[in-house]
């Protein structure tokens, strides 16, 4: 298994990510891929990207190319931006589903379509949490689907936010570079999260972008969380004639059939925020996860 860790050059979230990780093993350095410094260590390698990743897409292909190895999974180091300037550590799946196919996304990533989630994520998120709940003065958070690069690849990326004042935050790279660390069985270890073949999946549909039901349904051992949809992902525009259209149904489509791919043999099931929806698009949901014969299950039934 290669896991591919992708850092952005010109992102110092990104790049202190990668030079902790770098004291924390013997990495050897390997040729330049595209110019760019490459490392070995295990199953891991890292490799920088000049500037930033989101629109770079495909690295996951031109890293195979140059190397002949095809990665099974891709973690991006980087920073997070959000207009409320809070302190945070944040991991999050990526894609674009709910922008519409004659549209080009702003940040990255192929229109109406999403990559696979990384597997890892809810473990990594314990993770964080255990590592982190004592971190002063950051807020620590899972981040529904967003963004790009465009990849083919089961991918996350964990942040360090969300403004300048905290980007090169060394300590928080330190804490964030260990997950990393453990997270891939770099210190010897198992991992964490590697999929095993069995267990529900649940995919979150509605509530914000900061998606607090799958913070807390990802808490959980036993739970596995894959691609997470705010509310503003699910677009619904009910027609005079009552029909339904709107990018939400191929939001929902593209986010479990990803899902899917990434946790081969899983049972799939989704979670709901109600209080997000209308009536009418909650029915219309429901219609869809029927036709699609995936479970709409309740927090409890989840947490068991």
């Amino acid at each position: 298994m290669v896991s591919l860790i992708l850092v952005s050059g010109g992102d110092i979230a990104s790049t202190n990510q990668a030079d902790e990780l770098l004291k924390m093993c013997d990495w050897v350095k390997m040729a330049p891929v595209e110019g760019q410094p490459s490392y070995s260590f295990k199953n891991a390698r890292m490799w920088w990207v000049k500037d930033g990743c989101l629109w770079e897409d495909d690295l996951d292909k031109r890293w195979e190319k140059a190397t002949g190895e095809a990665p099974d999974e891709v973690i991006f180091p980087s920073r997070h931006s959000a207009a409320s300037g809070n302190a945070s550590l944040t991991l999050h799946p990526i894609g674009t589903m709910q922008v519409p196919e004659n549209e080009v996304p702003e940040y990255g990533g192929r229109s109406a379509d999403c990559p696979p989630p990384n597997p890892r994520l809810a473990a990594w998120w314990r993770e964080l949490n255990r590592v982190g709940n004592d971190f002063e003065g950051f807020d620590l958070s899972l981040e529904t689907t967003h963004h790009g690069p465009w990849i083919e690849t089961p991918s996350m990326f964990i942040e360090i936010g969300s403004t300048s004042e905290t980007w090169g935050h060394k300590e928080a790279a330190k804490l964030l570079a260990g997950i990393i660390y453990r997270g891939l069985g770099l210190d010897g270890g198992k991992g964490l999260g590697k999929w095993n073949g069995e267990g529900q999946v649940v995919v979150t549909l509605g509530g914000g972008h900061y998606a607090p039901r799958a913070n807390m349904l990802g808490l959980y051992d036993h739970v596995w969380i894959g691609h997470m949809l705010a509310t503003y992902a699910l677009q619904f525009v009910k027609n005079e004639d009552e029909s339904i259209t709107g990018t939400w149904e191929n939001s929902i489509r593209k986010a479990i059939s990803a899902t899917k791919e990434a946790f081969p043999g899983g049972q799939i099931v989704c979670s709901m925020d109600k209080k997000a929806f209308k009536g009418w698009q909650r029915q219309a949901i429901r219609d869809l996860l029927s036709e699609l014969e995936v479970p709409l299950l309740k927090s409890a039934q989840i947490i068991g």
